[in-house]
């Protein structure tokens, strides 16, 4: 019996001194890079990662779709020196079909904020960048609304450029979500007049069905 109460004892002294506070030695931990996460902005300057030996892009892991996203696109981007998906994509179609007033509106913004600087507001290819060659972009850039190759270009071509980049121009998979990409194309196309300008605010947009059948 008196083996028992020491044995208790001892129990209740080690759990007491285990459960205080004051951290006698530091813990362990078990992924470090995970508990010490070096983050980084997301618009910061990423050009040292690569000395310092930290794997960063960014665009999205590739095979992934957002959680709330129903426009999936299944062309990969090319290989260096490789065309075949990109000339494929000019089969793919805009699941976007219409935009009310309001849904335009909202595209036109996104144009503003992501291609009016090169493209200019009224896509012409003449943005701040660009100012009639009085800035500090190096050439023209493309002219949207005016341009015969441009306007001729169908809205898949358009969605594949601007997803994964072409030419002078990066991809801006990472600043706007596919929906947001269509949303934008659809307003160019509206600009150059190739489909109409906008629908009624009860008509819905179809989701995209599976534009796999491009490359068939």
């Amino acid at each position: 019996m008196k083996r028992i109460s020491i044995i208790l004892t001892a129990a209740t002294a080690l759990l007491v001194v285990a459960c205080s506070e004051v951290k006698r030695k530091p813990g362990s931990i078990y992924m470090p890079d995970m508990a010490n996460s070096r983050a980084y902005e997301t618009y910061a300057d990423h050009s040292n990662l690569k000395d310092k030996g930290i794997s960063y892009n960014n665009l999205p892991v590739a095979g992934t779709v957002g959680r709330a996203e129903s426009y999936v696109y299944h062309l990969a981007k090319d290989a260096n020196g490789d065309t075949a998906n990109y000339f494929a994509s000019r089969l793919v179609e805009n699941p976007v079909t219409s935009l009310d007033d309001k849904q335009m509106k909202e595209a036109e913004r996104l144009y503003l904020i992501n291609c009016g600087i090169c493209h200019g507001e009224k896509l012409d290819g003449n943005g701040p960048l660009w100012k009639g060659g009085e800035g500090p972009y190096p050439a023209k850039p493309a002219t949207l609304v005016g341009d015969a190759k441009y306007e001729a270009m169908t809205a898949g071509t358009m969605f594949y450029s601007v997803t994964y980049g072409r030419n002078l121009m990066g991809s801006y998979a990472s600043q706007l979500t596919p929906k947001q990409r269509w949303d934008i194309i659809h307003y160019i196309k509206v600009k150059q007049g190739k489909v109409g300008a906008a629908a009624p605010a009860t008509a819905a947009v179809a989701p995209a069905s599976d534009s796999s059948k491009a490359t068939k």
